[in-house]
């Protein structure tokens, strides 16, 4: 490009040498000329944004003879593409007016120096600032293909700042953007379509974006043999899609949209795969995509990237798959492609806590609706894992680990098999976790492994003795700070638990829980008091790897007494009903009418359906929820 300008200047200059050139010239212009030869020459040490080299170029740039001009925005080219530094708008000026230039090379050469400064970050904010956007403007119209594509690349460069962003969007640019992305020129097509990817990253320009056109063209160019494009594509649309409005306008117009974006998690490009999982991540925000990924066979492909060794892809599939998982007839598919063990890995991935998230949410969501797969969940080990690292994990991990097992324990047949594995000894400690929310699920876990729906003669509550007073003070404190605790939530979840206990017939239990000095005074207090409806953090949310509040609503029985009231004096029935058996047997009779250990049941049926139906209302509202899905 040097001996470009250099061939352009001395052409001028020939007025010199020539008299009946001379009134072609100026006699600024022909000693500006002169000057950048000379600065040409020493290039390597000359700073041409400033001083004598500056002031050449600009008396060039500013000529009326089109010569000049191409020389001045060919030297402004070439140096700002050997060197860029924050430049003043005595710099700028004169490449914004050359932008103005009718000439195809000085549009050229000047919109080129103009995308190089952009990469500055003061010089974007100050090209904009200056009016640079409407000639660019002007330029992605021209007929050329080479001045197309150099002020696309500046457009590029300048959306890159989120304070141009918004600016450019409402300049006009987009309509023009959105048309050269579908230019033939490959080149022209990988400025239009990072511009428009540039544009992506806050709501208001989405919607200008949407508004401009821009989704049917995105889409098409997934096709695209070029990578960049592709990429571009993806991760344009990829954020497109965080919208809700804007997920179900692609559901209504883009019905090839999933199945474009699974075949593009085998591109040979890791990062078009990674962008390709994210977009579907994103996409699967709703029900219709969850399923539509499933349909389309996108979990072949999801697959092998949650197996790479490389971590983006691993966390892009595992997101996606987690969002996929949501819907409940996912569930058995997922399974049965072969996700348990690989999502079981990943819980040990100690790289990165989002990918232990998504892992153990997904595996909490695939045991929500089926018995089946909570066996089959904790016969591929998932509770094993759970147990050797809970204690270990970030806080978030052990929070979604402890709702799963809250979840794996509603199964009637797999309760005594958690027991029997010892779960019991890491959900006390957690219970007195510095998070709300982790300590809710460890207590709404040990709370579904002490009921059971059709109790026998032969369950085993063993495994509650063995950790009645240790690790931590064992179930003993964990139950007393719950029910000393101000969150109402907390007071109920102990003493629903309290009364699974005493349900159980277990003798050594239910001596435990009499004689505490502990738990009486507490349990007694509440049976006095009216509690207010308790908000609960146990539960999980969609779009979160964390719980989610969820309402307890507060049952009222004909007495006006709420469920914890309730529930804490049936606890004192049976305990006082319990020493009186006791001291029946002591003299050789019991009492016609009171009720024997091990039951809960007072005057008749009807206090019987009473308690049958609080105590399903309770479970009910204990059983950790699927994450986002299901109400």
């Amino acid at each position: 490009m040097g001996s470009s300008i250099s061939s352009c200047c001395e052409s001028c200059f020939r007025s010199r040498k020539s008299q009946q050139y001379e009134p072609l010239l100026l006699e600024n212009e022909r000693e500006a000329v002169a000057d950048l030869l000379q600065f040409l020459e020493n290039r390597t040490t000359t700073n041409f944004f400033q001083g004598s080299p500056l002031s050449a170029l600009t008396t060039l740039s500013f000529s009326d003879n089109v010569d000049l001009q191409r020389s001045a925005a060919l030297a402004f080219a070439e140096i700002t593409e050997k060197e860029v530094r924050p430049v003043g708008r005595d710099t700028l000026d004169p490449i914004l007016f050359l932008l103005s230039s009718h000439d195809t090379e000085v549009q050229r050469a000047a919109s080129a120096a103009l995308g190089n400064l952009a990469v500055n970050t003061e010089n974007k904010l100050l090209i904009v600032k200056l009016g640079g956007l409407e000639p660019l403007i002007r330029q992605m119209l021209s007929p050329n293909v080479e001045v197309q594509c150099n002020a696309v690349g500046c457009v590029t460069n300048l959306a890159t700042h989120d304070d141009n962003k918004t600016k450019i969007a409402k300049s006009g640019a987009l309509v023009p953007l959105t048309r050269l992305a579908r230019s033939k020129d490959m080149r022209v097509q990988r400025n239009a379509t990072g511009a428009l990817l540039n544009m992506t990253h806050s709501d208001e320009n989405r919607q200008q974006l949407v508004n401009a056109g821009a989704i049917p063209v995105l889409v098409s160019l997934l096709n695209s043999p070029d990578t960049d494009v592709q990429y571009y594509c993806t991760t344009a649309l990829s954020n497109i899609a965080v919208d809700g409005v804007n997920r179900k306008k692609l559901a209504q117009s883009e019905q090839k949209l999933v199945s474009s974006l699974v075949q593009l998690m085998d591109s040979p490009s890791l990062k078009v795969q990674c962008q390709a999982a994210l977009a579907l991540r994103n996409l699967a925000s709703d029900e219709k995509y969850q399923l539509e990924i499933v349909k389309c066979d996108g979990l072949t492909p999801l697959l092998r990237l949650l197996q790479s060794t490389y971590l983006p892809l691993i966390l892009s599939s595992a997101a996606c798959v987690r969002n996929v998982s949501i819907h409940p007839q996912n569930e058995s598919p997922i399974i049965e492609s072969g996700f348990l063990q690989p999502l079981i890995n990943l819980l040990s991935f100690k790289d990165n806590e989002e990918v232990q998230c998504h892992a153990i949410s997904t595996l909490r969501n695939l045991a929500a609706s089926s018995e089946k797969n909570k066996l089959a969940i904790v016969k591929a080990g998932a509770v094993q894992s759970i147990k050797e690292l809970v204690l270990e994990v970030p806080m978030n991990v052990q929070s979604e680990m402890t709702a799963c097992v809250a979840v794996l324990a509603l199964s009637d047949e797999l309760k005594g098999q958690l027991l029997e594995m010892g779960i019991c000894e890491v959900l006390i400690p957690l219970t007195n976790s510095p998070s709300s929310e982790v300590q809710g699920n460890s207590a709404a876990a040990l709370g579904n492994l002490s009921s059971k729906d059709g109790r026998t003669a032969t369950d085993d509550y063993s495994a509650f003795n063995d950790v009645w007073d240790k690790p931590e003070g064992g179930m003993h404190k964990y139950l007393f700070r719950f029910l000393s605790s101000p969150d109402a939530t907390f007071q109920h979840i102990a003493v629903w638990t309290i009364v699974q206990l005493l349900e159980s017939g277990d003798p050594q239990l239910i001596s435990n829980v009499r004689n505490s000095n502990l738990l009486i005074p507490n349990i007694r207090q509440l049976s006095n008091t009216r509690t207010a409806s308790p908000s609960s953090s146990v539960g999980g949310s969609a779009h979160s790897h964390r719980s989610q509040a969820q309402s307890y609503q507060e049952t009222d029985t004909g007495e006006g007494h709420g469920e914890i009231q309730l529930l804490a004096r049936r606890i004192l029935d049976f305990i006082e009903a319990d020493a009186e058996f006791d001291a029946g047997l002591a003299h050789g009779s019991v009492t016609p009418g009171h009720t024997q250990p091990g039951s809960l049941v007072e005057n008749g049926g009807s206090d019987m359906r009473e308690h049958e139906e609080l105590r399903r209302s309770v479970r009910e509202a204990f059983a950790a929820g699927r994450p986002g899905s299901r109400g």
